[in-house]
């Protein structure tokens, strides 16, 4: 198509949720006060990690760093899916689009790195624990949580840049409740074939790495515990690490439909979902899963409580 013949559209409309009105508000007010519990647990647990010293380890860094990854997460995708629960006008900005997209995208990369790099410290704590202040030592932990962001920034800028190579003048309705590129891939009157191939290399190869290092350390932690001579032991590691690799399935398993799986510009149906239970789901339960089965981390909490009592009186 000539490009004098394209009518570009600069804005988008959200469509996600609009197909049936009369549930906008028992919508608003469930996703409302997900958000609420979502950032008081996740930003609950980074202030109480931050102040307690006796957190100061690599375990519990990478904990609050995964609780900063999900109050970002959440904050890039539930207020504006609130204020369009509310409002008539549900209309987003090519460049508000991109920079909400660039955003989740790093956030989330971060979450898959993350993830893997608290798989790894499991494993070294439970499987070599003589070895573990050697292998895991503070100075790598925080040099794996930084690459885990840059990571994340680099692998957003290359998608971002590559929207620009794109001209949307089809329909300008998104069929999702955030902006995400595989909507916009649907609306583009331009081949987008370099930008699908882009997507499922970086996508895939970074979730193939992650979700196979998950893999590989709970494996071994598995064999580990199977050879546990105390039951009770065995019991609770096991009860442990269950709920952790929870979290992990439903992370990388919405991740992975989301973005590597077959027919993905054809299936626009399944993206709202998925896309609920990894921005918004998986962020408002990690708190709960990875702390409150914790006994350093609730002893903790009991102590700075005491504390705040004891001031009042």
């Amino acid at each position: 198509m000539p490009e004098e013949n394209y009518t570009m559209k600069n804005e988008f409309i959200l469509t996600g949720f609009k197909d049936h009105p009369e549930l906008t508000t028992p919508l608003f007010v469930v996703f409302f006060v997900i958000y609420l519990i979502t950032m008081v647990g996740n930003l609950s647990l980074l202030l109480l990690i931050s102040k307690e010293q006796c957190l100061h380890t690599p375990m519990y860094i990478f904990l609050g760093s995964l609780a900063l990854v999900d109050s970002c997460c959440a904050s890039a995708i539930t207020p504006k899916m609130l204020k369009n629960f509310i409002s008539k006008n549900t209309m987003i900005s090519l460049y508000e689009c991109m920079a909400q997209f660039y955003f989740l995208c790093t956030v989330e990369t971060a979450d898959c790195f993350l993830l893997a790099a608290m798989a790894y410290d499991r494993y070294v704590a439970i499987c070599n624990p003589l070895q573990y202040h050697t292998r895991m030592s503070k100075k790598l932990c925080i040099q794996m949580t930084i690459g885990a962001f840059i990571a994340g920034n680099l692998h957003s800028m290359i998608h971002v840049g590559l929207l620009f190579r794109l001209a949307f003048c089809a329909s300008n309705h998104v069929n999702h409740f955030y902006c995400d590129i595989i909507p916009l891939y649907r609306l583009s009157c331009v081949d987008p074939y370099i930008n699908e191939l882009v997507l499922f290399i970086f996508s895939g190869s970074i979730q193939v790495f992650t979700i196979g290092s998950v893999l590989i350390s709970y494996l071994f932690i598995l064999c580990t515990i199977v050879k546990m001579k105390s039951k009770e032991g065995r019991l609770k590691a096991f009860s442990t690490c269950a709920s952790h690799f929870l979290s992990v399935s439903l992370f990388y398993g919405s991740l992975f439909f989301m973005y590597i799986r077959p027919n993905l510009l054809e299936e626009g149906d399944k993206d709202i979902p998925a896309g609920v239970l990894f921005t918004i789901i998986v962020p408002l339960l990690n708190p709960f899963i990875y702390s409150l089965r914790n006994k350093e981390v609730i002893s903790a909490l009991r102590k700075i409580l005491i504390k705040n009592n004891l001031k009042k009186v």
